[in-house]
């Protein structure tokens, strides 16, 4: 817990979200995220989709989990601003690659897709901010 009180030090905009909701939030989008991801796998093992396909799944989902360790662990926000960008990055490749096989799969991952784009943008003003 000592590492996110790090995050209610941070001089945030006035927009920011409360701390408690980021957990609740990424709960529902971890499920969202869990369900397609495995569909995606699924696709992959069955050879309905190629490697190339499966890639940007793949680097999303190890950028998604470095971001906490580097934002509450290292405590670098400019290092933090960069994973976000590649989270949101990795995320619009993956859901353009795989709308031409599995569109529901693009469509469930809307909700993540506004989070990591709020949250980009949350994550930059925050390093801006605190420089």
């Amino acid at each position: 817990m000592e590492n996110y009180q790090h995050y209610s030090q941070f001089i945030r905009p006035q927009w920011a979200p409360p701390s408690w909701l980021f957990g609740p939030v990424w709960s529902v989008l971890y499920v969202l995220i869990a369900v397609s991801y495995f569909h995606v796998a699924k696709l992959y093992l069955q050879k309905q989709i190629t490697f190339m396909v499966m890639l940007p799944f793949l680097l999303n989902l190890v950028f998604n989990l470095i971001f906490t360790p580097i934002q509450f662990g290292l405590k670098n926000n400019y290092l933090a601003t960069v994973d976000i960008l590649l989270v949101l990055s990795t995320l619009v490749w993956a859901l353009i690659r795989i709308y031409p096989y599995a569109k529901w799969v693009t469509y469930i991952n809307i909700p993540y897709l506004l989070w990591v784009v709020f949250a980009t943008v949350l994550q930059i003003s925050i390093t801006i901010m605190n420089r």
